[in-house]
């Protein structure tokens, strides 16, 4: 049981590791791109919440596929824990709560990320079929 709960949450921290890295890599090209052209934060609105997703998927699949077994679970608690930490961010350093808005936004984030917590599971399992 104790080995069983170290991969778990050792899948959890992969999950979160893929998930800062690549909004972080994410931040500074759209900082780039919105500092040497012309292009307003406005009009990049739709692609970074598409970002977002893409990456947020990413590390709920990586979470799944690090642990082989009950994707939606890990997926899930991937994308809940993250949230937590944005909204412990938000609260302790801006003293703000979350928005309706961005509630929803936070509730799809753990529901893709329940999605490539699935998907990782499948995708790394090797499971032979056989043609009868």
């Amino acid at each position: 049981m104790k080995i069983e709960s170290k991969s778990f949450g050792t899948a959890i921290v992969y999950g979160l590791i893929f998930i800062f890295i690549f909004a972080a890599l994410c931040s500074l090209i759209f900082s780039l791109i919105l500092r040497f052209t012309s292009v307003r934060e406005v009009s990049l609105q739709y692609i970074i919440t598409a970002f977002s997703f893409i990456g947020l998927f990413g590390g709920g699949f990586l979470s799944g596929g690090k642990r082989k077994q009950k994707g939606w679970l890990i997926g899930g608690l991937t994308g809940l824990i993250y949230s937590f930490i944005i909204f412990m961010f938000q609260y302790l350093g801006y003293d703000r709560l979350f928005t309706g808005e961005q509630f929803i936004y936070h509730i799809c984030y753990i529901l893709i990320a329940m999605m490539g917590g699935i998907l990782g599971v499948n995708m790394s399992t090797n499971s032979s079929r056989t043609v009868l």
